[in-house]
């Protein structure tokens, strides 16, 4: 029962007309990591009530035993109507976070804030976990403003910051991360350890209207937090789509194939678009026929499960 076995998808729900914002489950159809359904009878798994009451762009990461889930603290549709630019300068600077120990049952909410008085949000967080350090870097975007600018009115742009935590509860001084002068959001991570030439690479979104933007980009290099990162391949899915951002990747357990996923926000429904390819390090990304997920699914990260998760998980969300 501990064999490789199925994927669980954790996400947020485009819903202008309702309250989407929050997490929902979706599984893969047995072991295929290209057809999914929408678990807990398309119902919201957690909710939040703290900060602003919506979450989105949730990751679920596994420490030493247990799976912390944390998320963007933000409501877009029912909130407070302030608008993108004021959700960038006045935005929360916390996480939401849960914590389990077998994806089933979960712990209340609490917020981690992770983003210094500087910044303006703390959006689309990511953790990756280092079992040597026991540590988990989180990275998240932020705008920051000068120390002296305490109405955020200075003009600004996202950088993705990181943070040290072990627990969740207590972080590090997040510092900058990657700053190409033009906003980037929405960074993933394949760890070195999962990569197969044993570097890092990162899948982020540059700013589309940015002068020579990378748009939705794919960069490989020695570190996390390394200072020698090349491109790989950048304008993923512009022949498809005028906007996607929120990348995910994962690897298929069955036969090695690398998938990355891009959220499309240029037409309704909105969603998934997937890619693959059979080498990671190439950046030779393709469009994957035959792929099966509920419409609006939005933002958020595949986890690979064993056969005894999957079926527990099915058994406590069914369709």
């Amino acid at each position: 029962m501990d064999e490789p076995y199925g994927y669980l998808l954790v996400h947020h729900v485009e819903d202008p007309d309702g309250y989407g914002e929050r997490i929902y489950f979706s599984l893969s159809e047995g072991d295929d990591p290209l057809r999914w359904y929408r678990a807990n009878g398309s119902r919201p798994v957690l909710t939040s009530t703290l900060g602003t009451t919506g979450v989105r762009d949730p990751h679920l990461v596994a420490g030493d035993g247990e799976w912390f889930l944390l998320a963007t603290d933000l409501r877009i549709y029912g909130g407070d109507d302030a608008g993108w630019d004021a959700w960038t300068r006045h935005g929360s600077r916390s996480l939401v976070v849960w914590r389990s120990t077998d994806l089933v049952r979960w712990s209340e909410p609490w917020l981690l804030e992770v983003a210094p008085p500087v910044a303006g949000m703390a959006w689309a967080p990511e953790a990756t976990y280092d079992p040597a350090t026991r540590e988990f870097a989180v990275t998240f975007s932020s705008s920051l403003y000068p120390p002296d600018d305490v109405h955020h009115a200075a003009a600004s742009y996202p950088r993705v910051l990181v943070a040290r935590t072990r627990d969740f509860r207590t972080v590090t001084p997040a510092r900058v991360l990657i700053d190409h002068g033009t906003g980037v959001i929405d960074t993933t991570v394949v760890p070195a350890a999962l990569a197969p030439d044993g570097r890092v690479h990162r899948f982020s979104k540059q700013d589309a209207d940015a002068p020579g933007s990378l748009r939705l980009f794919h960069e490989a290099g020695s570190a996390l937090d390394a200072d020698d990162f090349e491109v790989v391949a950048a304008r993923l899915a512009d022949d498809r789509y005028a906007h996607v951002e929120a990348p995910l990747v994962f690897r298929d357990h069955r036969d090695g194939t690398w998938y990355l996923w891009v959220d499309q926000y240029s037409v309704r429904p909105q969603g998934y678009l997937a890619l693959r390819t059979d080498d990671l390090a190439s950046g030779d990304w393709r469009e994957v026929p035959g792929f099966s997920l509920p419409p609006d699914t939005k933002h958020g990260v595949v986890v690979p499960l064993t056969r005894a998760r999957h079926a527990a998980l099915a058994a406590a969300y069914p369709p």
